[in-house]
């Protein structure tokens, strides 16, 4: 009698298997690699995005104040010594005391609360020449700033805004000493520090409008 002997069935060998699976780890890793790439993308989209809405809001806040300017009788309305712009702008409340300034990189913004007399603005004056840069109340605009410029417009140039402007007479017979009159717009130059997300520098005009 005759064995018959069953035809093996066809598989795949150990090489084979092995190979296989040395394929799927390569698509496997080209796969996440695309993925990651992907998602770092993603990533610094946002980043600038998010740098790009800080800086659109901080200048917002900038041009809103210059735009709010009051001069008060004990205090002039803008004035800059190089390392800080302190400006009275006018609120549905009264004036406010606003100083912008640069330290460690940040861009900072103090505002003191609203006063209608002349002693709560040499109060708010006294303290924001205390500002450490630390106070609750003092908020971060910008991070990552090196360096700012500002200038003023005066006699259709533009120029230094340390440099003494032209100087208005008080009315006949009046007592009030002679006060500092307002450049017709204020020039910003902000640079940024590598690493900040941000490259070179940013320059905003802002007109000044006559005073109510």
């Amino acid at each position: 009698m005759r064995r018959r002997f069953a035809k093996p069935r066809p598989g795949f060998t150990l090489i084979e298997v092995m190979v296989a699976l040395v394929v799927m780890s390569l698509l496997a890793v080209m796969a996440w690699q695309g993925v990651d790439g992907m998602i770092r993308a993603r990533d610094a989209s946002q980043q600038r995005l998010e740098a790009t809405l800080r800086l659109s809001t901080a200048l917002a806040q900038w041009q809103q104040d210059l735009a709010s300017i009051q001069e008060a009788p004990s205090l002039p309305g803008l004035r800059f010594d190089g390392a800080s712009l302190a400006l009275t702008r006018r609120t549905p409340s009264g004036l406010q005391l606003v100083v912008w300034s640069l330290r460690g990189g940040r861009w900072l913004r103090w505002s003191s609360p609203s006063t209608t007399t002349s002693a709560g603005l040499q109060d708010s004056l006294l303290r924001s020449q205390q500002l450490q840069g630390t106070e609750a109340d003092q908020l971060a605009m910008l991070d990552g700033v090196s360096e700012w410029q500002v200038y003023f417009f005066r006699g259709n140039a533009w120029s230094n805004a340390q440099s003494s402007g032209d100087v208005a007479a008080p009315a006949a017979g009046a007592s009030a000493p002679p006060r500092q009159v307002l450049p017709s717009g204020v020039r910003l130059v902000l640079g940024f520090a590598e690493g900040s997300g941000r490259i070179g520098s940013v320059t905003r005009d802002t007109v000044l409008g006559p005073q109510p």
